[in-house]
C-alpha cells in the first residue's frame, strides 16, 4: 500500500469536520473520492498532505508514518516529513502556480531550492515531463498565456517532478471542458500504468466514473461505502448516494 489512512479524525473549532475515516490506496490504483460539498473531501486530501494536522489516527505513506495515533495524532519529526514529502505530488484546484515563473521554473523550483536537486537534472526532468504533456513548446510561458487545460497540465507535471508515490488531485477537472477532461483522464492512467498511487477528490461523476478503479462516497465527514467503480455505479442502494448523483 502506498497510503494508508486509520481512524482519522478532524474538527475545526469544535466542529467535526472527519469522523474515523479509514482507507487504503494501493500502488497503481485510482481513487476517487465524491460526495457533496462539505463532506470532508478536501479536508482528507490537505491531512495526507500535512496541511492540516488531524485530531487523531494514522497516516502512512509508502511505509513511513507521517503520523500515529496515540489519543491524538504524533507528527513524523521535521528530517522525517521532509523525506515523506517526496511521495506525494499534489495538484490543487485552482492550480496554484507561481504566476512570475515561467512554465519551467514553475517545475523546477521546488527540486531544486526546496530538495537540492541540481539544476540540469531539475531541468532534464522538467523537459521529460513537458514532453509527456505535450507542453514543451510552452516552456518558457508564463500561467496568464496558458489555456486552463494547459495550466492543468503544467500543475501535474510539476506535482510529477519529484517521482512522487502518490499524485493528488483536488477537483481535477473543474474548469475544463469535456475534450480536456479527457486528455486530463488518459494523463492520469498513464501516471497510474506508471505505478503511481491516484486520489482524486471530485464532484464529477462522469469523471470519476470514467477514470477510478475505486469509489469512496463521503457524507458529513464519514465514508458511506467504499466500492470498486463497477459496484458503485452499477448496484448503487444508499439513498444518500442516489440523492447527491441525482
Amino acid at each position: 500500500m502506498v497510503l494508508q489512512v486509520d481512524g482519522l479524525h478532524k474538527s475545526f473549532d469544535g466542529k467535526t469536520v472527519l469522523k474515523d475515516v479509514s482507507f487504503q490506496l494501493k500502488a497503481g490504483e485510482i481513487l476517487a473520492i465524491i460526495g457533496p460539498s462539505g463532506a470532508g473531501k478536501t479536508t482528507i486530501l490537505r491531512c495526507i498532505n500535512a496541511l492540516e494536522k488531524s485530531d487523531r489516527g494514522t497516516i502512512k505513506i509508502d511505509g513511513t508514518y507521517l503520523c500515529r495515533d496515540d489519543n491524538k495524532s504524533i507528527y513524523a519529526t521535521n528530517e522525517e516529513m521532509k523525506t515523506i514529502r517526496k511521495k506525494i505530488g499534489l495538484v490543487f484546484q485552482n492550480y496554484n502556480l507561481f504566476p512570475h515563473m515561467s512554465v519551467m521554473e514553475n517545475i523546477i523550483e521546488a527540486p531544486i531550492n526546496a530538495f537540492g536537486v541540481s539544476k540540469k537534472e531539475a531541468m532534464d526532468k522538467a523537459v521529460e515531463l513537458l514532453n509527456i504533456m505535450g507542453l514543451l513548446d510552452k516552456k518558457d510561458s508564463y500561467p496568464f498565456e496558458l489555456s486552463g487545460g494547459q495550466k492543468q497540465r503544467v500543475a501535474i507535471a510539476r506535482a510529477c517532478a519529484l517521482n512522487p508515490k502518490i499524485m493528488c488531485l483536488d477537483e481535477p477537472t473543474s474548469a475544463l471542458d469535456p475534450e480536456l477532461r479527457e486528455g486530463i483522464a488518459n494523463i492520469i492512467e498513464d501516471l497510474a500504468k506508471d505505478n503511481m498511487g491516484i486520489l482524486i477528490i471530485t464532484h464529477d461523476m462522469a469523471f470519476a466514473e470514467r477514470v477510478a478503479n475505486k469509489v469512496i462516497f463521503m457524507e458529513n465527514g464519514q465514508i458511506v461505502t467504499e466500492a470498486s467503480k463497477e459496484d458503485f455505479f452499477n448496484h448503487l442502494k444508499d439513498e444518500r448516494i442516489k440523492r447527491f448523483i441525482t
